[in-house]
C-alpha cells in the first residue's frame, strides 16, 4: 500500500484519540465533548474553525499554498454521533456511558478525517481550499440537512463533497465505490385503524380493527410484488402491530408501523400513494376509520459518476486497482444523501475487516455495524487519511 509516511508516523496518537472518543459516546445533537476535541485539534494545527452549525457541527478550513485564491474548493465530511445502544465489549476503551455506543464507527470516521487534516495543514501542497466537515446527528437526526439549512454551502462554497463509511466483512486494505444509488431512502409510516370496541364474545356489536390490520398487511406486500417494476428495488416492512389490552375485549383501534426503503424517489412516490389507497379502502370496506401518516426521512444516497471515477483512481493509487471493489447498493440509509442532493460528490466505503482486530474483552457478537460487539479497526486510520489527502490533492489539481 502506498501510504503517506507522516500520516503513518502519527497514526498511534490519532488511534488513542479515537479510542477516547469511543469511550465517551454522545448521541445526535449532543456531541459537545467530541466537537470540543475536534475543534481543539484543528486549532492546534493552525486550521481556522467554525462552530455551531446544527448545534455541535465543526467545520475547518485549510487553504492551500495560494491561500485559496483559485476559488476551487471541496468538502470532506465525517460524522461524529453514537447510537443509543448498550455496548457488550469490556476492553479498556469500551463505552463509559450506559446505553450509548459508537457501534457504527463514527469515532473512526472522525479520527481518519482528523489525521488527514493534520497532514493537509502541515504541507498545504495544493491550490484551492479543503473544508473539513465534522457533522453531528447522522443517526436518525438528519444533521446533514440541518447544517445545509443553516448555511453550510453558503458559508463554505465548494464545488464537490465527499464522504466515507467503514464497511465490515471485506478485508482491510480494500475500498469500494460505485456511481448511482448506493444507499436507500429511509421512510417511516404509522397507520391507525379506528374500529368500535365491544365484548369479544359479541363481535357483531363492534368493528374489529385487527382483521382489518391483517388484510392491510397482506395487501401491502402486493405493492412491492405487483405494482412497482420488478427491476426497481423497494422494501416495505410492517415491523410493529399494537392493539388490545384484554383477551375478552375487541379493541377500539389497531396501529401499524414500519419502514419503506427505495433507491429512487419515483418508486417511493408510487409506494406511498398505493399504501395510502390500500389503507383507506381496506378500512372503508370494513366500516373502520383510517389515519395514515407517512414520514419521509433520508432520501436515497446517489453518487455522481465523475466524482466516483476520480475517487476510484485515487484508491487504486493507494491500494492497487485490484483492491478497489464495486459497492453493491445497500438498503440502509445515510443522511450524506442531503449533501449529494446539493453538490456532486461520492460516498465511498473502506473495509473494516472481519473483527479479528478487536482487543481482548470484546463481546461475543460479530463486528458488524449497529452491533453491541462492534469496534472500529484502527488499522484504517492511516489508510483512510491517506485516501482523504490524496483525494483532495487530486481533485484540486483537476482543471
Amino acid at each position: 500500500m502506498n501510504l503517506i509516511d507522516s500520516i503513518v508516523s502519527q497514526a498511534a496518537g490519532i488511534a488513542a484519540l479515537r479510542r477516547d472518543i469511543h469511550a465517551h459516546p454522545e448521541l445526535c445533537f449532543e456531541e459537545k465533548r467530541t466537537a470540543d476535541i475536534v475543534a481543539a485539534k484543528l486549532t492546534g494545527w493552525g486550521i481556522p474553525v467554525h462552530r455551531g452549525l446544527a448545534g455541535t457541527g465543526v467545520v475547518g478550513t485549510v487553504h492551500g499554498r495560494d491561500g485559496g485564491a483559485c476559488g476551487r474548493a471541496l468538502g470532506l465530511r465525517a460524522d461524529m454521533d453514537a447510537l443509543p445502544l448498550q455496548e457488550l465489549n469490556q476492553f479498556a476503551h469500551a463505552s463509559q456511558h450506559a446505553g450509548k455506543m459508537h457501534a457504527c464507527g463514527h469515532d473512526g470516521h472522525t479520527a481518519m478525517l482528523l489525521a488527514a487534516a493534520q497532514e493537509l495543514a502541515r504541507n498545504r501542497d495544493f491550490d484551492g481550499t479543503v473544508y473539513l466537515i465534522f457533522q453531528p446527528a447522522e443517526e436518525d437526526g438528519g444533521g446533514a440537512r440541518v447544517m445545509i439549512e443553516q448555511g453550510l454551502f453558503e458559508l463554505f462554497p465548494m464545488q464537490a463533497i465527499f464522504g466515507m463509511h467503514n464497511w465490515p466483512g471485506a478485508p482491510v486494505g480494500t475500498f469500494a465505490a460505485s456511481p448511482g444509488p448506493v444507499m436507500a431512502s429511509s421512510n417511516d409510516f404509522c397507520i391507525t385503524i379506528r374500529g368500535k370496541g365491544c365484548h369479544a364474545a359479541l363481535p357483531h356489536n363492534g368493528i374489529d380493527p385487527i382483521p382489518v390490520a391483517c388484510q392491510m398487511v397482506q395487501a401491502f406486500q402486493t405493492i412491492v410484488s405487483r405494482n412497482k417494476q420488478p427491476l426497481d428495488a423497494g422494501v416495505l416492512s410492517v415491523t410493529m402491530i399494537h392493539a388490545g389490552e384484554a383477551t375478552n375485549v375487541v379493541p377500539d383501534s389497531c396501529v401499524l408501523q414500519g419502514t419503506v426503503r427505495t433507491f429512487s424517489l419515483e418508486v417511493l412516490d408510487l409506494i406511498e400513494k398505493r399504501m395510502k389507497a390500500v389503507a383507506q379502502h381496506t378500512c372503508d370496506a370494513y366500516g373502520a376509520g383510517c389515519e395514515f401518516e407517512f414520514h419521509r426521512k433520508y432520501p436515497p444516497t446517489v453518487n455522481s459518476e465523475i466524482e466516483v471515477s476520480l475517487a476510484r483512481a485515487v484508491m487504486a493509487n493507494v491500494v492497487g486497482a485490484s483492491r478497489v471493489l464495486t459497492q453493491q447498493p445497500a438498503m440502509a440509509s445515510e443522511d450524506f444523501a442531503y449533501m449529494l442532493q446539493a453538490r456532486p460528490g461520492a460516498y465511498v466505503f473502506i473495509s473494516n475487516g472481519d473483527g479479528a482486530h478487536r482487543d481482548m474483552g470484546h463481546g461475543e457478537g460479530p463486528c458488524t455495524l449497529h452491533n453491541p460487539s462492534y469496534d472500529f479497526n484502527d488499522q484504517l486510520i492511516p489508510l483512510g487519511a491517506t485516501y482523504w489527502v490524496q483525494l483532495a490533492r487530486t481533485w484540486l489539481s483537476c482543471t
